[in-house]
């Protein structure tokens, strides 16, 4: 990834128009006019979009090749990343327990009879009723803890990008002490912030997950507009978020003077800041499905090696080589996802020490800084960076 970044970029973008023109096609060849048209517009859309970023790749690039620096200055904060995602994997363990053993407390199932066409005849059928206060806790509760284990990661990894950007010396091990000091601001001075942004989202997350509950009601069309206006927020207010707990983990700030900060990076440099941002999260998600492919490719191998009789007390010994390849490829996809994830931190972070900090990153990372400014310049000769 450090030796390639721009091709890498291009690539992921040119197989994403590969994939909408392919979807388009498919939908045309399976009769689906309406779908055709509809994955035709996307496609159009792609296509330019592909066309007005294409120029700002070296920036992207450079971005990158930055953050995976960083991050391999301090690769300890990855083992971090896996750590929380270890705890929030067990707090969905716990949480699951416990809304099994309260499920007949907060959904009840009646069953009913009416009188079909007379004569006698009758249909019976069940009715679901639930107590939304109780349902709406219970997954406020899920939503909020994995809101804050997410959020504390990325406020980790920003915290020690920005220790490895304005004080290199405390910033160049595996477990250094920048590292080791923005984990720990983040579990303590920095922790209100982050459960206060974080209460914001679960909300959302907890109404949809509402209405999601309740579609079965007689009033579909209603609870279908709600959602898909409380998805827009969710959407909005965690892309807000990202870039609010860098200021978080580099500065100490509160959540609202984070967020305050936020709008003034992107009235300065809000649209560079985007695409930089999306095509490297293009990159990640490409890699992260080309891990899950060889570990699918490992996993069916490991099925055709095994010695004779280890499968065949298995439920469906014909398909062990599927699901073998099926449980490397969702292995793979995961634990690439996560170090993927550390990175995209790491990558926002770097946009916004740009603005912030560039002379320091020119005393402390001459080479890297000339790169970022020739980039910079090259797409706005104008102004300086």
């Amino acid at each position: 990834m450090m030796c390639i970044p721009a091709l890498l970029i291009k690539v992921s973008l040119i197989m994403m128009l590969v994939l909408s023109g392919a979807m388009m096609v498919l939908m045309f060849m399976s009769g689906g006019v309406l779908g055709g048209i509809f994955g035709a517009i996307f496609f159009l859309i792609f296509v330019c979009y592909a066309k007005a970023v294409w120029s700002r790749i070296p920036f992207a690039s450079v971005n990158l090749l930055v953050a995976t620096t960083a991050i391999k200055k301090n690769a300890g904060v990855i083992f971090v990343s896996y750590i929380f995602v270890a705890v929030a994997f067990g707090w969905t363990l716990l949480w699951s327990i416990s809304l099994m053993g309260v499920w007949d407390q907060v959904v009840s199932t009646e069953t009913k009879t009416t009188d079909v066409g007379g004569g006698g005849n009758s249909a019976t059928y069940t009715v679901s009723s639930a107590s939304y206060g109780y349902l709406f806790l219970l997954f406020l509760s899920y939503f909020f803890t994995h809101q804050v284990i997410q959020n504390t990661t990325h406020v980790a990894v920003a915290g020690t990008v920005g220790a490895w950007w304005f004080a290199p010396e405390d910033a160049t091990a595996c477990c250094s002490s920048g590292m080791m000091g923005s984990v720990f601001r983040a579990l303590t001075t920095s922790f209100g912030s982050i459960c206060f942004g974080s209460l914001l989202v679960a909300i959302i997350q907890s109404l949809r997950a509402l209405a999601e509950s309740a579609r079965n009601n007689d009033n579909g069309i209603l609870i279908c507009i709600a959602d898909c206006i409380l998805g827009c927020l969710e959407s909005i207010l965690e892309y807000f978020n990202k870039w609010a707990f860098v200021y978080v983990g580099l500065y100490g700030y509160g959540y609202i003077e984070a967020g305050k900060n936020v709008f003034s990076l992107f009235r300065n440099r809000g649209w560079e800041a985007i695409i930089a941002d999306d095509l490297v999260g293009n990159v990640f998600f490409f890699l992260s499905l080309c891990v899950g492919g060889i570990c699918a490719a490992i996993g069916f191998a490991f099925d055709e090696d095994s010695p004779p009789g280890w499968f065949d007390d298995s439920p469906s010994p014909g398909n062990i080589g599927a699901v073998c390849a099926g449980l490397g490829f969702v292995a793979g996809l995961v634990l690439s996802s996560i170090m993927m994830s550390t990175i995209a931190s790491a990558v926002n972070t770097v946009i916004v020490c740009f603005a912030e900090g560039p002379a320091e990153f020119e005393a402390n990372h001459p080479e890297l800084s000339r790169k970022m400014r020739e980039t910079w310049l090259e797409f706005y000769p104008e102004c300086g960076a």
